[in-house]
C-alpha cells in the first residue's frame, strides 16, 4: 500500500517506521523543508526520535503530489492544526487520523470534520519513543466503515504491534482526548508528592468521568475498559514519556503552564482539550470534576487547589 503521513513529529516517525517495516511504500510529509530534507539525507529526523533509522520511508514537503498518489493519509498533527491541515488535503484517498483531541475552534471529535470521505481513527496506549525502540505494544482502530478498518488493521498489525477492531469511534475519540486531561492531573499528584493511593485514586475517578462522558455522547461505556480508555489512561498518565502528566508535574512544581509546554517542546494536547471538555460537559450537563479542577489551574489557579476541591466534594455514591 501507499501511505502518506502527514506530521514529522514523533508520533508521525515512529507510525512510518511501521509502515516500512510492514513492507508499504511509506511518505512523512513535513511542513518544514528543512525536516523533510534533512530526513532524506540522512534517514533520521533531526527533531524527533532521531536514534531511529527511518530505513523505506520517504520524507517530502507537503506537495500536492505527495499526498494525492497514495492510497491512504494519515493525519498526525496537532489538534488545533487538524482542521487547517485537512482543508489542504486532498479527497482522493482514505484518511487514517492519529491524532487525540478534539477540534478546540467546535468542540467536535475530529472525524466529524472529515464526513465527506472514508475515516478510520488509530488509538491505544502507543508512546512513541517505545514504538521507536521495537517493545510490543498494541492500539485500536475504529471506523464506521468497516472494509476500512479492517484494510488499516491488515496493513499495520505485525508480530510488534497488535491491533484490534472497534466499531465504537465516538468512544474511542473521546478516549483521546479526555485520558490527556486525566494525566495532566496525575501528574499535578505527581509533582505535589501526594503518593500512589491519591494517584490511584485519581485515575480510577478519571476513568468514571471519561464513563460518564461516554454515555451521554452515546458511546459505548465497554470501549472506555479497552485499549482505547483504561489502557491508553494508564499509561499516559504513569509513563516517563507522558508529556501530558510531565507537564502536570512540572506546573505543581512551580512552573507556569506556558514554562512547562516550552521545557517540553512538544505540544502537551491536554492542555488545549481541557477546557474544550468542560464547555461540551456543560453543554451535555453532566459533571466532569477533574476536569473543571485541571481547567482552572491551567487558567491560573494554584495545583494544591485541585486536590482540595476535589477531596472536599461531597459524599456520593461510586
Amino acid at each position: 500500500m501507499k501511505v502518506t503521513v502527514v506530521g514529522g513529529g514523533t508520533w508521525g516517525t515512529a507510525f512510518s517506521s511501521l509502515l516500512a517495516e510492514r513492507g508499504h511504500e511509506v511518505t512523512l510529509a513535513c511542513r518544514d523543508p528543512l525536516q523533510a530534507a534533512a530526513i532524506a539525507e540522512n534517514g533520521r529526523n533531526p527533531r524527533y526520535l532521531p536514534e531511529l533509522e527511518l530505513a523505506g520511508v520517504e520524507a517530502r514537503t507537503l506537495e500536492a503530489d505527495a499526498l494525492t498518489d497514495c492510497e491512504l493519509l494519515g493525519i498526525a498533527v496537532p489538534s488545533h492544526e487538524f482542521r487547517g491541515a485537512l482543508e489542504n488535503l486532498p479527497d482522493s484517498a482514505p484518511l487514517l487520523i492519529l491524532t487525540k483531541g478534539l477540534d478546540p475552534s467546535s468542540g467536535r471529535r475530529l472525524s466529524e470534520l472529515t464526513v465527506s470521505r472514508p475515516t478510520a481513527v488509530l488509538v491505544g496506549p502507543n508512546h512513541a519513543e517505545e514504538i521507536a525502540r521495537g517493545l510490543p505494544a498494541a492500539a485500536v482502530v475504529a471506523s464506521e466503515d468497516e472494509p476500512l478498518a479492517a484494510r488499516v488493521q491488515d496493513a499495520v498489525h505485525s508480530s510488534r504491534f497488535r491491533v484490534y477492531l472497534n466499531d465504537d469511534v465516538v468512544g474511542v475519540e473521546l478516549c483521546a482526548a479526555v485520558k490527556n486531561v486525566m494525566a495532566l492531573a496525575a501528574g499535578a499528584v505527581d509533582g505535589l508528592g501526594l503518593g500512589d493511593n491519591a494517584k490511584a485514586a485519581l485515575i480510577s475517578r478519571g476513568l468514571a468521568e471519561m464513563g460518564r462522558l461516554a454515555a451521554a455522547c452515546g458511546a459505548r461505556p465497554e470501549t472506555f475498559a479497552g485499549l482505547a480508555g483504561m489502557g491508553d489512561l494508564v499509561v499516559t498518565s504513569w509513563s516517563r514519556y507522558s508529556r501530558n502528566r510531565r507537564a502536570g508535574e512540572l506546573v505543581a512544581r512551580g512552573r507556569s503552564v506556558a514554562e512547562a509546554e516550552r521545557e517540553i517542546g512538544m505540544v502537551v494536547e491536554g492542555i488545549t482539550t481541557a477546557p474544550v471538555l468542560r464547555d461540551l460537559s456543560q453543554r451535555l450537563e453532566i459533571e466532569l470534576p477533574i476536569t473543571e479542577a485541571v481547567c482552572r489551574v491551567v487558567d491560573g489557579g494554584l495545583p494544591h487547589e485541585l486536590v482540595s476541591t476535589l477531596m472536599a466534594r461531597r459524599p456520593t455514591t461510586e
